[in-house]
C-alpha cells in the first residue's frame, strides 16, 4: 500500500513534531551534508574545528590562569570545558534562529514537518561538539582528573540540555522567522551572557553579592555538564533550576508550535 504524503496544513501539532522527530535518517543526513559542504576542498575538513578550538584553549589557559592568579592545573580543565560547552551553546542558539529560514526551499514544498529542521540544526552542532570535546581528554589527563561514579550524572544533564535545546530551537525558529531582527538581538544577548557565565572565570572568585548571576540558566546548565567531567558534583539548586526551566520551555514551545507552525511557510 502506497504511503500518502500529507501537507503540513493537514497535520496536527503532535503529528508534525513526531514525524520530524522520527525521521532521524533525513535530519541526520542533512546535518552531515551541511558539515561536508562547509569543508569541501579542505584537506583536513572538520578537523579544522578541533584545531582552531585547541589553539584557543591552549593560548587562553596559561594567560587567564596568570591573570586570575589561579593554579593552571585547576584552571585549565575549567576553562577548556567552559569554552567547549559555550561554543556548543552559542552555535545551537544561533543556528536555531535560522533553522527555518535556511530550510525555506524544503518548507515551501509543504510536505516536510518543520520540527525536522530543528533536529537538523541540533545534529549539525552535535557533530561539531564531538570534534571539540576530544580536546578535553589530554587536558584531563595532564591535570590528573580522576572521574568517579558521579561522572555518570553527565548523561542526564546532557539529556536535559538536548531537550531544552530542541524546545528553544522551536521557539527561536518561529520568532526569528517572523521577526528577522530578533536574531541580532539574540546575538547581542549571547555575547553579554558569555561574560556573565563562568566560562573564563571561577565562580568562587565572585564576591557575595554577585553570586546571583550564577542563577542564570546557562550558568546552571554549564555547571551541570562541567562538574561531572571534572570529578565534582553540581549543587542541587542547579538541578532544580534547570528542571524548572525545562518545564517552562516545554509549555512555551508547545503553545507557540501548535499556534504558529502553519504560518512559517508564509513568513519565509
Amino acid at each position: 500500500m502506497t504511503e500518502v504524503a500529507h501537507s503540513n496544513l493537514h497535520r496536527n501539532a503532535w503529528a508534525d513534531w513526531w514525524e520530524g522527530t522520527r525521521r532521524a535518517d533525513i535530519w541526520w543526513t542533512l546535518a552531515w551534508f551541511d558539515i561536508v559542504l562547509r569543508y569541501r576542498r579542505s584537506m583536513l575538513g572538520p578537523l579544522w574545528l578541533t584545531l582552531s578550538m585547541g589553539a584557543m584553549i591552549g593560548g587562553m589557559g596559561p594567560l587567564y590562569s596568570t591573570l586570575f592568579g589561579t593554579e593552571l592545573s585547576k584552571f585549565f580543565p575549567h576553562l577548556a570545558l567552559g569554552i567547549i560547552f559555550w561554543a556548543f551553546f552559542n552555535s545551537i542558539v544561533m543556528d536555531s534562529c535560522n533553522a527555518f529560514i535556511n530550510s525555506g526551499n524544503y518548507l515551501k514544498q509543504g510536505y516536510f514537518p518543520i520540527s525536522l529542521f530543528v533536529w537538523r540544526a541540533m545534529a549539525r552542532n552535535l557533530i561539531q561538539f564531538a570534534h571539540h570535546i576530544v580536546l578535553y581528554i589530554p587536558v584531563a589527563i595532564w591535570a590528573g582528573i580522576a572521574l568517579k561514579m558521579h561522572a555518570l550524572l553527565f548523561i542526564p544533564a546532557f539529556l536535559l540540555f538536548l531537550i531544552n535545546a530542541h524546545m528553544l530551537g522551536l521557539v527561536l525558529g518561529l520568532i526569528c522567522t517572523r521577526y528577522r531582527d530578533v536574531a541580532q538581538i539574540v546575538t547581542s544577548v549571547m555575547q553579554m551572557l558569555m561574560f556573565l557565565t563562568p566560562v573564563f572565570w571561577l565562580p568562587e572568585s565572585l564576591p557575595g553579592r554577585a553570586q546571583y548571576i550564577l542563577f542564570n540558566p546557562l550558568a546552571q546548565m554549564l555547571d551541570l555538564l562541567r562538574a561531572p567531567l571534572m570529578g565534582d558534583v553540581s549543587d542541587a539548586h542547579n538541578w532544580i533550576g534547570i528542571i524548572g526551566w525545562t518545564l517552562a520551555s516545554l509549555a512555551a514551545s508547545a503553545w507557540l508550535f501548535s499556534k504558529y507552525r502553519r504560518r512559517v511557510v508564509y513568513w519565509l
